[in-house]
């Protein structure tokens, strides 16, 4: 085991509005790497302004799990983990280096803490008896069975609400039985900023999308037939964007409650990120208004 590199794996977190992607993609560049996204909702084409892919940055650097699925589908931690997971090995085997970028915490964790999550299959007899049941009786059974409820998204949607009851209950049932996780070494950067700096940046950030046409973005994917309900479940900015479109929100009502939300966003990212460094998980930080790229690279140097 001596004569292993010290990581396999280069990653890439920060709030929203940090500067991952273009952290990311220079790390790439210098160190012959691929990118992997860790985000919840990149993985939905005609998602680009809302979910900021910011695919112009790339230029030739390969990246992975980004524009895999209708807007519409369904898609969750389990199946980004085995993604994810397919996307290592590839990029491994092409010897050059993964690099996991993102900011969704709980696709984070299921990369980078070695626990791999279980297939659990659909319990048709299950699902027949929860559809009987009004929402408030869904959440009060997921609670019950999930004490330690924190993706509260799960209580945004019935439909995901039934599958993480039947995935609690599954596993209540047969224990954590799972498949022996890849021998992942991860070294992970995290980037930093002084929170009025961060701020700003959200703000500004949110003012160049919606000049960009992210409210007609929303417009389109509804009309191509994502519903609305759909849309509040894909998050903030297509929550809002919704209520503006349905009338419930003026223009500049939308910007101010908007933008208020994503900065309540960043808080609990960055909450997410000290809840995975009390667990284990080492984040090297650097700092956003100085030079990421060099500090990442003497970290590595020093780790080496």
């Amino acid at each position: 085991m001596s004569n292993l590199p010290p990581h396999n794996l280069l990653t890439v977190l920060g709030p929203t509005a940090s500067g991952k992607t273009r952290l990311a993609v220079a790390l790439a560049r210098l160190l012959d790497g691929e990118v992997i996204s860790a985000d919840s909702r990149q993985v939905f084409r005609g998602m680009d302004i809302g979910t900021g892919k910011d695919l112009h940055e790339y230029g030739t650097i390969p990246y992975h799990l980004i524009n895999i699925l209708d807007a519409g589908e369904e898609f969750n931690v389990f199946a980004f983990q085995r993604l994810f997971l397919a996307a290592f090995e590839e990029i491994r085997c092409r010897k050059r280096l993964p690099i996991l970028c993102g900011g969704t915490g709980m696709y984070l964790d299921a990369a980078l803490r070695g626990y791999r999550m279980v297939a659990v299959p659909e319990n048709h007899e299950l699902r027949a008896e929860l559809e009987q049941r009004g929402m408030e009786e869904l959440a009060e059974l997921l609670r019950n069975l999930r004490p330690e409820l924190h993706n509260s998204t799960d209580l945004l949607d019935r439909q995901r609400t039934i599958r993480a009851i039947e995935i609690a209950q599954y596993e209540r049932e047969h224990g954590h039985e799972s498949e022996p996780f890849p021998d992942i070494r991860p070294l992970v950067i995290g980037i930093r900023w002084e929170r009025s700096e961060l701020r700003r940046r959200i703000t500004e950030r949110l003012q160049q999308r919606l000049e960009e046409g992210m409210i007609l973005e929303v417009e389109r994917l509804h009309q191509a037939g994502v519903s609305w309900e759909r849309l509040d479940y894909y998050g903030l900015e297509y929550r809002f964007i919704g209520a503006h479109l349905r009338g419930e929100l003026s223009r500049n009502d939308l910007f101010q409650k908007l933008n208020s939300a994503i900065h309540d966003f960043a808080k609990r990212q960055e909450t997410w990120f000290r809840r995975m460094e009390k667990h284990g998980v080492k984040i090297h930080w650097v700092n956003g208004d100085a030079d990421p790229l060099a500090e990442t690279l003497e970290i590595m140097r020093q780790v080496s």
